[in-house]
């Protein structure tokens, strides 16, 4: 083991004991490194909540909940072992001044421009979803402007004006040109917007809920193009019975195995970044949610590691 990667936690499949990092993965930041593919980043952050707190633990519990899917080789149904294809790395969470969101933006752009500008993949939990401006700022750094890829119960393109709301981030997103609605899509929407000036594609809950996955990759597909991506994921996208623990829950969503479907009928996209946000413990029940967040972001990197033969 090298000097650089002395926090590594305990090299352990168990599903309870040495939890520290995602998956059990090493701890590092040495992003600049060859020895790593990918990075999963913690952003506690839930100061732009307009619903139940409580995201600011979520990384965290994410990362306790991942302990039951570490002692699976080969992540069902992939055909092939993650670390086969790529080395992963937990970055650990980022840091700044409790109840300065300021500085959380800059740090959060700050970090993942310089981990994708070093030409890595990075994974982020959130925290609220506010933290994914940040996040495409620090991507369209990188890769210039994005198609979208959103899961959520809520468009996210309303602005009242303030500025911390979790609920405004694609409303100000293709303003700062760091996304092109008209290559971008949202899905699993159930709550109202303004459809006369909406430029996203949506597929709501109703249509994403009786569509095939096969009809809903294809569309996404389609919208698009051939743009580079980037990827949001709600967990409130999820029916509130497979995700309780969020702060904005919505019923009547989508099921955790019609998504992990769609996910993977999408992966040979060129997709550059994922977050799955608002997971909010404090309201799970047994860990359903934080372990639908866990899932997720392992069918992230997955969806990475499939891309690489």
């Amino acid at each position: 083991m090298s000097s650089e990667d002395t926090n590594n936690p305990i090299e352990d499949t168990s599903m309870y004991a040495n939890i520290y990092s995602f998956m059990g993965v090493p701890f590092s930041r040495h992003f600049l490194s060859d020895k790593f593919d990918a990075f999963v980043m913690g952003i506690p952050y839930d100061l732009a909540t307009s619903g139940r707190a409580g995201t600011r633990s979520g990384p965290t519990d994410i990362r306790q909940a991942s302990a039951n899917l570490r002692w699976e080789e080969n992540r069902w149904p992939w055909e092939f072992s993650l670390q086969d294809r790529i080395s992963v790395a937990d970055y650990g969470d980022i840091q700044y001044c409790w109840g300065d969101s300021d500085e959380m933006l800059r740090e959060v752009e700050s970090h993942s421009a310089q981990i994708t500008g070093a030409g890595k993949t990075l994974i982020s939990l959130g925290g609220d979803h506010f933290v994914t401006l940040p996040l495409l700022r620090g991507h369209a750094s990188t890769y210039g402007e994005l198609a979208l890829i959103h899961f959520d119960a809520h468009t996210d393109t309303y602005d009242d004006g303030g500025k911390y709301n979790h609920g405004c981030m694609f409303q100000r997103a293709p303003e700062e040109g760091l996304i092109n609605p008209e290559y971008s899509i949202q899905i699993g929407i159930r709550t109202d917007y303004d459809r006369s000036i909406h430029k996203f594609q949506v597929i709501d809950a109703h249509q994403a809920n009786e569509q095939t996955v096969e009809t809903i990759v294809e569309s996404v597909r389609q919208r698009v193009g051939h743009k580079k991506i980037y990827l949001t994921f709600d967990i409130d996208c999820l029916d509130p019975a497979f995700a309780p623990g969020t702060g904005t829950p919505v019923v009547g969503g989508l099921t955790s195995s019609k998504v992990l479907r769609i996910l993977q009928g999408i992966a040979d996209l060129p997709i550059v970044g994922f977050d799955v946000v608002e997971v909010s413990p404090a309201f799970d029940q047994s860990q359903i949610t934080s372990l639908a967040g866990a899932t997720l972001a392992l069918q992230f990197l997955y969806m990475v590691a499939s891309r690489r033969k």
